[in-house]
């Protein structure tokens, strides 16, 4: 009786983890279709403004101790 209860209990866990993932899935689909050409959202990694120049630094960088050791810049 133990194993069929046990059995049972998996089978809607996994029956529940299922619905949710359906159910994640379509709103993540619903967003996707209300908004297909925006701009990507701030802090997801990727550059807001694509046009913007890298600056170039105005200073060469500063040797650390581990080149200055290996023979690197002086």
């Amino acid at each position: 009786m133990e194993t069929i209860i046990t059995v049972a209990v998996i089978i809607l866990m996994i029956v529940a983890g299922v619905i949710l993932i359906h159910l994640l899935n379509a709103q993540h689909h619903e967003r996707i279709a209300a908004f297909p050409y925006s701009e990507a959202l701030r802090g997801s990694g990727r550059r807001s403004c694509p046009n913007r120049q890298v600056t170039e630094p105005t200073e060469p960088p500063v040797a650390t101790h581990h080149e200055n050791r290996a023979g690197g810049r002086r």
